[in-house]
């Protein structure tokens, strides 16, 4: 019979709880990377056990944490909402279900190029945000004006870390111009930006249109990356 282990302060023979993942033929080595760190990912663990559909629920659950732009009757405008883990969070926080009933029932608005997979309490609609008309459609939607805009879009990536940088403040203030549009006076926008020097023009933007303009990165972003976010508070109209 063999013997149990006796106090073995060494390190060797315990187990290493890290996921490694071997290189598959035909994968790159990039790829294997990103798999292992996913494995890895606390976040990645927690939104399986929450039933959230990605990571990144909370970044927008940690942002609101902080500047409290979610609340119960709140009419909300998730621009590039797929795959939904932003909405998820929105449903929950703004009372969409009832779930406190003394409180008012807001109303969450996903769109996306591509199509969704249905979320209970939030309607999810197949449109480009930048498309004529698009403003007209969503205040249609909605019944009236947003009481927040937020966006987590990023541009399909080049590889080139300039490029990238540029590519997504072109999104974040088309996304912005869009939420001048339907933003009702007091309102918020959240959206994600990359540092890299260009985002001074998005701040001064901002600024002439709101009252207190905040860039932060929350804990579920991850470190090494140049991830952050801008929020927009008391949108002057």
């Amino acid at each position: 019979m063999a013997k149990k282990p006796t106090g073995n302060t060494s390190g060797r023979g315990q187990r290493d709880l890290t996921v490694k993942v071997k290189s598959a033929r035909g994968r790159k080595m990039s790829s294997t990377l990103w798999l292992q760190r996913q494995l890895n990912d606390p976040y990645v663990k927690r939104a399986k056990a929450d039933g959230y559909r990605g990571r990144a629920a909370y970044k927008i659950l940690e942002l609101d944490d902080k500047y409290r732009f979610l609340v119960p009757g709140a009419r909300i405008v998730d621009l590039g909402a797929a795959p939904g883990g932003w909405c998820q969070v929105a449903v929950k926080r703004c009372n969409v279900l009832g779930q406190k009933t003394s409180k008012a029932q807001g109303t969450i608005l996903g769109v996306d190029l591509q199509e969704m997979e249905p979320i209970a309490g939030c309607e999810l609609h197949q449109l480009d945000f930048m498309e004529d008309d698009a403003d007209l459609k969503v205040k249609e939607w909605l019944g009236g004006k947003a009481d927040v805009v937020m966006s987590d879009m990023a541009a399909s990536a080049s590889g080139h870390k300039q490029t990238d940088h540029l590519r997504i403040i072109a999104l974040c203030e088309a996304a912005a111009y869009f939420a001048f549009d339907v933003l009702e006076e007091g309102g918020t926008f959240v959206a994600k930006v990359l540092a890299g020097g260009a985002e001074g023009d998005l701040q001064k933007l901002l600024k002439t249109k709101f009252t207190k303009v905040a860039n932060v990165k929350p804990p579920a972003s991850r470190s090494d990356s140049s991830e952050k976010f801008v929020v927009a508070t008391g949108f002057k109209g």
